[in-house]
C-alpha cells in the first residue's frame, strides 16, 4: 500500500528520494491562535518539479500552513528550509523576494483599478509602463490560456475573472515555488483545465507547486504526491494519489462517503425521488427578467422560470453567462431593466434584501466574502445577522443567549471555530461558507432559498452534508433555486436543470445523468429542442 497513515509525530514521517534535495522542507511546524491549535507538529517535503496536493476538511489547517510558508504568519515552533537554507520569512514581501508566490482564497485586488494597474502594484516605480505590462499579460494568455482585458476594472469582472487576475499576478513573477490555496473554486471548467495545465508546465520547469484543493478530479490529473491534514496534524500521505483517492478521502473525513451519483467526485448521496408537490402559489415566478449593464450590454435576456414549493431547480451554465445577474436580481442587489418576479404570489421586484429576508427568502450569494458576511464581526453575530433583534434585552445584546444559539448552529452545520466570539474573518473559507449556509437555511420562516455556488470551497464531506440540509428544507415545502458551475452536483441534487447561455434560457430538462450530452450542448450555445424545452418556452 503506497498511502501512508501517519499516527506518530510528524518529524521524519515523510521519506524523500536521497538523490534529490527538497525545494521546501517543513519540520515540526506548530501554530496557535488563542485557544485554537491550528497546526501541530506538521512536517512536509516539497520536491522541485512536483505538484503536491494538500488535502483536508475545512478548518484542517491547510490555509494556515500556506500562510506560514508565505510569511503571513510566523510559526510558534518548528523550522522551514528553502533549497537547504533556513527560511524565516518576515512578511509576504520577504517570501516574494525568495521566489515564493501565493494565490489566496480571498482576493487581494483593488476593485476600482484596472487589471494592469493591479499588476503594477508593488512591482513598478517611477513612470508606469502600462503598455509594457499589457504586453506581458498577452504573453501570459499565449503561454497559459489565461486571457484578461488589461484595461478592465476589477469591479466589473466576474468572480472567475478576478481569480484569473490573482493567478496571473503570481505567474508573471516566474516563481520558484507556487502556492495555490483553492484556486479553482471560482473558475470555469475550461479555465480549470487551463490552470491544471499551468501547474504541470511550471512544475516541468523545476518549480514546486503546492495545490490546495477539494476537487478529487484535480488530484487525479496533476498530483504527484498528496498530504492530508486533519485537526492541524498530518494524518496521511500518498505517493500515488490518483490511485488512492478513496483512502485519501477516508483519511480526510474519518468515514466512508455515501454512494454517489457524480462519477467525478463520488461525494454526494443519490437523489431521492421527488414527492408530490403541494398545491398553491409558486415559490418563485420569474417573468421576463432582463438586465442590461451600464454600457447597454444585454446580460440577462427575458429569463422566465417557475419553481414550485418543495422543488429544487438548478441553473447550469459556464460562469459569466448571466448567472451572476440573475442571482443579484433575485437577492435584491440589482434592479432588473425589465421583467418582474414573485415569491409565493408577492411581487418582490426591486425590493431591498431586508424585505426579501422578511418574506422568507434565504440567500447565499456567490461571493460570500463581499456580500454575505461582516468579517470584523464575530462568528455569532454573523450567524444571527438577520435575527439579532431577537437577542436584545432592554436595548442591549444578550451575548450569552446569542453565543449559545450560535454554538448549536455551529455544531449542527459543523462550523469549526475556537468560539462564537472569534472574528468571522479569521475562519477558513470553507467554514465561512458553512456559517453563511447555516444562517440562511435556518431562516424562520424559510419559504424560498436562492443558493449561488453554495458548495464553493467546501470539502467533499461538507458538500455531502450541505446538500442533505438543502434536500431537507425542500422536503418541508421550501422552493430552492441553485446556481452552480458544478454540473455533477446539480445532477445529483436537483429535480430540474435549466441552462443559461449569454443570458438566455437555452433549455430545460430533468436532472438526469442521461441528459448530460443535451445539457453540455446547451451550455455551448447549441439550441437543442426537446418536448420539455418547447413547453417551457411556450
Amino acid at each position: 500500500m503506497r498511502i501512508e497513515a501517519v499516527t506518530g509525530t510528524g518529524a521524519g514521517a515523510q521519506a524523500t528520494p536521497p538523490s534529490v534535495a527538497p525545494l521546501l522542507r517543513l519540520e515540526g511546524l506548530a501554530k496557535r491562535f488563542g485557544s485554537l491549535q491550528a497546526l501541530a507538529d506538521v512536517s512536509l517535503a516539497l520536491m522541485p518539479g512536483e505538484v503536491h496536493c494538500l488535502l483536508g476538511e475545512n478548518g484542517a489547517g491547510k490555509s494556515t500552513l500556506c500562510n506560514l510558508v508565505f510569511g503571513v504568519h510566523s510559526p510558534d515552533a518548528g523550522q522551514m528550509e528553502l533549497n537547504g537554507v533556513p527560511y524565516t520569512p518576515r512578511s509576504p514581501a520577504d517570501a516574494l523576494a525568495h521566489g515564493i508566490a501565493m494565490v489566496h482564497q480571498h482576493f487581494s485586488l483593488v476593485p476600482d483599478l484596472t487589471v494592469v494597474d493591479n499588476m503594477l502594484l508593488g512591482q513598478s516605480h517611477g513612470v508606469l509602463d502600462r503598455r509594457g505590462w499589457a504586453a506581458r499579460l498577452d504573453n501570459m494568455r499565449e503561454r497559459y490560456g489565461l486571457a484578461l482585458d488589461p484595461y478592465a476594472r476589477i469591479q466589473d469582472l466576474s468572480v472567475g475573472e478576478r481569480q484569473r487576475v490573482e493567478i496571473v499576478k503570481c505567474l508573471v513573477r516566474e516563481p520558484k515555488l507556487l502556492v495555490l490555496d483553492e484556486p479553482t473554486a471560482v473558475l470555469l471548467p475550461e479555465e480549470i483545465e487551463a490552470l491544471l495545465t499551468v501547474c504541470e508546465r511550471v512544475a516541468a520547469q523545476g518549480c514546486g507547486v503546492v495545490l490546495v484543493t477539494h476537487k478529487l478530479a484535480e488530484i487525479r490529473l496533476v498530483a504527484r504526491r498528496a498530504t492530508v491534514l486533519r485537526g492541524g496534524r498530518v494524518v496521511a500521505r500518498s505517493d500515488a494519489p490518483a490511485q488512492e483517492i478513496d483512502m485519501l478521502v477516508r483519511a480526510m473525513i474519518q468515514r466512508e462517503l455515501q454512494a454517489a451519483a457524480p462519477a467525478v467526485t463520488q461525494a454526494h448521496a443519490v437523489k431521492a425521488a421527488p414527492e408530490t408537490l403541494p398545491p398553491g402559489e409558486m415559490a418563485l415566478l420569474a417573468d421576463g427578467l432582463t438586465v442590461r449593464d451600464a454600457d447597454g450590454v444585454l446580460r440577462l435576456d427575458k429569463f422566465t422560470l417557475m419553481v414550485a414549493p418543495g422543488e429544487i431547480v438548478a441553473v447550469a451554465g459556464v460562469e459569466g453567462n448571466g448567472q451572476s445577474e440573475l442571482g443579484a436580481v433575485l437577492s435584491g442587489m440589482l434592479k432588473p431593466t425589465e421583467g418582474r418576479f414573485h415569491i409565493f404570489g408577492e411581487e418582490m421586484t426591486g425590493r431591498p434584501p431586508k424585505t426579501l429576508t422578511a418574506a422568507g427568502c434565504g440567500v447565499v450569494p456567490e461571493d460570500r466574502h463581499a456580500l454575505a458576511c461582516v468579517p470584523g464581526m464575530s462568528v455569532a453575530e454573523n450567524m444571527m445577522l438577520d435575527r439579532l433583534g431577537s437577542f436584545r434585552r432592554r436595548g442591549l445584546l444578550d451575548r450569552q443567549a446569542l453565543n449559545q444559539a450560535s454554538r448549536e448552529l455551529m455544531q449542527r452545520f459543523d462550523v469549526r471555530a475556537a468560539s462564537p466570539d472569534v472574528a468571522f474573518g479569521g475562519l477558513s473559507g470553507g467554514n465561512q461558507q458553512k456559517a453563511v449556509l447555516a444562517r440562511e437555511l435556518t431562516l424562520n420562516p424559510l419559504r424560498f432559498l436562492l443558493a449561488a455556488q453554495a458548495t464553493r470551497g467546501l470539502d467533499v464531506g461538507a458538500v455531502e452534508a450541505i446538500y442533505g440540509h438543502i434536500r431537507a428544507v425542500a422536503a418541508r415545502g421550501v422552493g430552492v433555486l441553485l446556481i452552480s458551475s458544478e454540473l455533477d452536483e446539480l445532477l445529483a441534487v436537483a429535480d430540474r436543470i435549466v441552462v443559461l447561455y449569454r443570458g438566455r434560457l437555452m433549455g430545460m430538462c430533468k436532472a438526469d445523468p442521461a441528459e448530460r450530452p443535451r445539457i453540455g450542448a446547451w451550455m455551448a450555445g447549441h439550441d437543442v429542442r426537446t418536448p420539455v424545452h418547447e413547453e417551457a418556452l411556450a
